[in-house]
């Protein structure tokens, strides 16, 4: 199949199953639990959470996932730490390592992703995302404004790849300014790592149409996704350029389709009131134009789980329930399959998945979902 399937890591924690009262927040619940408590961080087998992301990755790697994205926000572990420990509980597993330039200066980058590249045999990917603004950017320090932090990205990936060849390569720009740089031997003949590039702004497509070997989006209503690839690949293909896209999307998938909207429904009960009237009231934080248009596809008035399905098999209320993107996929497993079916249609050419528990869910997806996939036709 031509199509890539990566999966997300839970370096943020899983969801756990009692979070009615503090929907947003995340929690691990696997050994007894209790966070910090045994299984986790001090267990009397040694087995900690670490060790379970390296089972999801496992699991993921035997079920068919070319890899998985190790994401990167305040409330995560740090992705290139979490990317060398699962490099020695894996064998194909491609690790898709999410980071903002700006943060992280790119000769130092150019020589970690060098040497990881090197000691996995090339099995490195990026994530390249470059904020959302508001609290959590300045979390970071950051107070580049929207556009400005697109062109500190723009200038990071051109000095990337540019010492990424051995240099000596120089190159003066607003944001960076290096002089007869380059990597030594033997790093400089890795292969370069993959780039999937996010943001949903025009500013965002620029750079990605520059930069991206594949342009990432979270789930939108299928028509407005449609629009987006075609425009990003317009700007690319000026540039003398192809780029491919992909699709960032959270599934619950059962073996039938009202299986599977139980589950929803399940955990949409258990939410307190004043979380759901929020919820109807984001908008979108800080000026993300991606988080804003999740956003928009919702309606302010909430009165069940049903008032959240915008498309078919399409329900906008995941971030309710476990944080993240808003839109995901609900239906049995030919419904899913179908699905995703028709964003490779609209120009999909890889997708970034999810679902809770991750373990047992990356076996069940990959099992009963993936197969299902025709892929291009």
């Amino acid at each position: 199949m031509a199509i890539d399937f990566h999966w997300r890591l839970p370096t943020h924690g899983e969801p756990s199953t009692h979070r009615n009262r503090e929907p947003y927040r995340g929690d691990w619940y696997f050994g007894d639990g209790q966070p910090g408590g045994p299984g986790l961080s001090s267990g009397a087998d040694g087995f900690n959470y670490i060790d379970y992301l390296g089972e999801i990755a496992r699991a993921a790697e035997i079920s068919g996932f070319q890899g998985g994205l190790i994401p990167s926000f305040p409330s995560t572990d740090e992705p290139w730490t979490v990317s060398s420990f699962l490099a020695r509980q894996t064998r194909t597993f491609r690790f898709m390592i999410a980071f903002q330039p700006g943060f992280l200066d790119p000769l130092t980058a150019a020589r970690m992703a060098a040497t990881l590249q090197r000691a996995t045999g090339g099995r490195a990917l990026f994530n390249v995302i470059t904020g959302g603004g508001g609290p959590a950017q300045l979390w970071w320090g950051d107070s580049v404004p929207h556009d400005d932090r697109y062109t500190r990205t723009s200038e990071f990936l051109d000095v990337l790849r540019g010492v990424w060849r051995g240099g000596p390569f120089s190159y003066d720009g607003k944001f960076y300014q290096v002089a007869d740089a380059g990597l030594a031997e033997p790093l400089s003949h890795e292969d370069f790592p993959e780039i999937y590039f996010s943001g949903s702004s025009d500013a965002a497509l620029a750079s990605a149409s520059r930069h991206a070997d594949y342009y990432l989006s979270w789930l939108e209503p299928f028509d407005q996704l449609r629009e987006k690839f075609a425009r990003v690949k317009e700007r690319t293909e000026r540039l003398g350029r192809k780029v491919k896209c992909a699709v960032r999307v959270d599934v619950i998938a059962r073996a039938t389709e009202e299986e599977a909207w139980a589950e929803v429904r399940k955990g949409f009960e258990r939410l307190a009131p004043a979380a759901i009237a929020r919820f109807g009231e984001r908008r979108g934080v800080g000026d993300s134009v991606g988080a804003s248009r999740q956003g928009a596809n919702r309606p302010q008035t909430i009165n069940g789980y049903r008032d959240l399905i915008i498309e078919p098999n399409v329900w906008s209320g995941f971030n309710l329930l476990r944080g993240g993107q808003t839109n995901g996929i609900v239906g049995s497993y030919e419904q899913v399959a179908e699905r995703l079916d028709e964003l490779v249609g609209l120009g999909a050419d890889a997708f970034i998945l999810a679902s809770t528990p991750h373990l047992e869910e990356a076996y069940r997806v990959g099992e009963e979902v993936l197969p299902l996939v025709r892929g291009p036709r």
